[in-house]
């Protein structure tokens, strides 16, 4: 006898339903994913995956009608029993190892931060990595607050056009439609704080972005009270020039320090990832000097506070301005500050007696900073010999500049395909062990996982890659040559070794190498026997027109060369992107130009799928390559004269690549199985995958930086 479910539950499962697609730990959960993308298959679809979508496009009526349902109505009862499970944990690890950091939060401030497609603020890299950090501190059960900006237009759309130029546009993106909520205030209004930039008061707002257990602020200025100069200061991700850049780090650091002490927040460690919140030291320092404290003695208190994060080992990507702009845009903070110019500065300059020298955020961070990290061991390196100036007297290998090398946020980044095949070897509980080493050596063990399994999962893998492609492509093709009909449904071979490339295409990460030695490799692509092609993707930053060059050759070569059907780009690379092609590619290549990538996470993410790195020892790679578990070009050097390091690596990546990787990919045994190929894949699981996560990252900060020793 059918039973249907009273009018009170029904509203419950559907407030539960709302609760839920307002924090971003569905974006980690498959069960909560599946019952989304079943409310509405092709608003989930073309929305972004985005669950407050997704339910504005299901009315009440329709909804509570579809929770009558009692197989749906179970399935939203146990996501939301999991969720509420997950939120009230009382027996985290940080409850266990840093009772300190459950009572008081950590702070931690980014330009950028990449949690999901659905909410596009993040720009690259940097951002990325930010969302993750955010998630396993949720996870492991920190206090932790997130501060960065609300940008209303986002990082930029990309289009190709018939020129193969990129094509740059930006779309609003409409709070009501995202999972972000007003910071209100006592009278239920939405809370409203000011910040000086220039010789103005300039207003914000605040957004909340629930993550798990985490909370993160995005800052929004664009309200009627301010000029259309401060409304845009949050309107796109590192848009305009260094005057822009200057006043969105005011309203980023200062403003971000403000909203947390009028939230009633005292944090524990305020932790600045990267250089462009290093503003928020001047804040701090500020509130010292208020209390009376003497400018050097604030100066010292505000270091015990402060943790900075430097990615960059370029000394062209480190924030300078020029003293008069500094100038200008702090006016009203150093009339509130009530010290000499000179003193202010200084903080930023490498010698203060200069006064012609620009003020660097990166060298304000680190002189306000109880410890600093870089994010490999090799970038650790670069980063004490680039800053050994501050540190006059010291040994390089003494400068003060530790490392804690990055990792990626393993639930967050797999597929659904991917956590299902992993929950059918594991048991329903497998996320609670993922992040461990045991884990992997239990299903990398042939006895629990076979080599055919494992054929079988990455060939489900490339085939879900290989037809999101066609779809895209397709797209893609009816606009730009709607003469030129292709036909899509066979492009692209999923017997092929199958090699990715998507990432910003910076210059340094030299994404046409590959085509370098360009008649090899034709040949190479043209053998039936043992067929090769490459998909590639990524954005240039839209003043980056050297970038834009390398995509447009990429894509004439994909159109107009012998490599046509053999290669392909895939426009407006986002998130969704990236999870479709580091799971269905069989090699995720890089090859960036030593020692430029500072870590790079890309590449971590290819392990619980299956796929194996193909790169430079440079970032984490010269870390995690043991010569077992992936390929690697060229050796741990690298010439410092750039024409040669380029020449060195493309002879060096055609090689390894035609003498290891397409050999060990086609060599079968009887069954068709590449067992070697396999067993390289089940030692990148092992090796790799339980060391390169945020699970491990998150605890190190903890341990070495958040708690005070």
């Amino acid at each position: 006898m059918s039973t249907s479910l009273a009018t009170s539950e029904v509203n419950e499962l559907a407030r539960g339903l709302n609760r839920l697609a307002r924090n971003l730990w569905w974006t980690w959960d498959q069960g909560s994913q599946e019952i989304f993308a079943e409310l509405s298959p092709r608003g989930w679809q073309n929305l972004y995956h985005n669950a407050v979508a997704v339910l504005h496009e299901v009315s009440e009526a329709e909804l509570r009608a579809r929770l009558q349902d009692p197989a749906l109505a179970e399935r939203v009862r146990k996501a939301l029993q999991e969720f509420d499970a997950y939120l009230n944990q009382k027996d985290t690890w940080a409850a266990q190892h840093a009772p300190s950091l459950v009572e008081h939060p950590v702070a931690y401030f980014s330009a950028e931060f990449g949690f999901h497609e659905t909410l596009p603020i993040a720009a690259g890299g940097l951002g990325i990595l930010a969302g993750d950090h955010t998630k396993s501190a949720s996870d492991l059960g920190l206090n932790f607050v997130g501060i960065s900006l609300f940008y209303r237009e986002g990082y930029f759309q990309q289009e190709i056009n018939q020129d193969n130029w990129q094509v740059d546009y930006y779309t609003q993106l409409n709070p009501k439609n995202l999972p972000m909520e007003p910071v209100l205030d006592a009278k239920g209004e939405p809370l409203v704080l000011e910040v000086g930039i220039n010789m103005a008061q300039v207003l914000f707002k605040a957004w909340r972005v629930n993550v798990g257990r985490s909370a993160v602020y995005l800052l929004d200025a664009n309200l009627r009270e301010n000029e259309q100069l401060y409304r845009d200061l949050t309107l796109r991700v590192y848009g305009g020039d260094s005057t822009t850049r200057i006043m969105q780090e005011i309203l980023l650091g200062v403003g971000g320090v403000r909203l947390l002490r009028t939230l009633g927040l005292r944090p524990a460690v305020f932790h600045m990832n990267e250089g462009h919140a290093a503003f928020l030291t001047l804040e701090l320092i500020r509130e010292k000097l208020a209390e009376g404290k003497k400018f050097e003695d604030a100066v010292a208190a505000t270091k015990q506070e402060c943790l900075f994060t430097t990615h960059t080992p370029v000394e062209a990507g480190h924030d300078r301005f020029k003293p008069d702009l500094v100038h200008y845009a702090l006016h009203r903070l150093h009339h509130r500050l009530k010290v000499s110019w000179n003193d202010l500065m200084a903080l930023g300059r490498i010698n203060p007696a200069n006064e012609s020298e620009p003020f660097c955020m990166t060298v304000l961070a680190l002189k306000v900073s109880r410890a600093a990290n870089a994010v490999s061991e090799l970038h650790g390196q670069v980063s004490r010999e680039m800053w050994q100036c501050l540190f006059p007297g010291t040994p390089v290998e003494k400068v003060p500049i530790g490392h804690i090398t990055n990792g990626i946020h393993l639930a967050g980044w797999m597929k659904g395909p991917t956590r299902r095949f992993w929950k059918k070897k594991n048991g329903p509980h497998w996320e609670q062990s993922i992040n461990t080493r045991e884990f992997w050596e239990a299903v990398a063990d042939p006895a629990r996982v076979s080599d055919e399994e494992i054929w079988a999962f990455r060939y489900q893998l490339k085939r879900e890659m290989v037809e999101f492609a066609r779809r895209r492509l397709l797209l893609q093709g009816h606009r730009l040559n709607r003469g030129d009909y292709i036909a899509f449904d066979s492009l692209l071979n999923p017997d092929a070794l199958t090699i990715g490339f998507a990432r910003r295409f910076a210059t340094y990460k030299r994404a046409p190498l590959i085509f370098e030695r360009f008649d090899d490799i034709v040949q190479l692509v043209q053998d039936k026997t043992r067929p090769v092609q490459f998909v590639f993707a990524g954005k240039a930053h839209p003043r980056d027109d050297d970038g834009k060059r390398f995509i447009q050759k990429i894509i004439h070569l994909s159109k107009f060369s012998e490599l046509k059907g053999h290669l392909v780009f895939i426009e407006n690379y986002d998130m969704h992107v990236a999870r479709q092609m580091v799971s269905g590619c069989d090699v995720w290549l890089n090859n960036p130009r030593r020692p430029l990538e500072a870590s790079g996470t890309s590449g971590m993410k290819a392990g619980p799928n299956g796929c194996l790195n193909l790169s430079i020892l440079d970032g984490w790679w010269r870390e995690g390559y043991d010569g077992t578990n992936g390929f690697a070009i060229g050796d741990d050097s690298h010439p410092n004269n750039i024409g040669e390091q380029d020449r060195r690596d493309s002879a060096n990546l055609f090689r390894v690549l035609t003498e290891e990787v397409v050999p060990c990919y086609f060599e079968r045994d009887a069954d068709g199985i590449p067992r070697r190929w396999i067993q390289m894949i089940r030692r990148a699981m092992v090796t790799l995958v339980p060391q390169y996560n945020t699970w491990r990252m998150v605890q190190e900060y903890a341990q070495k930086y958040y708690l005070k020793k």
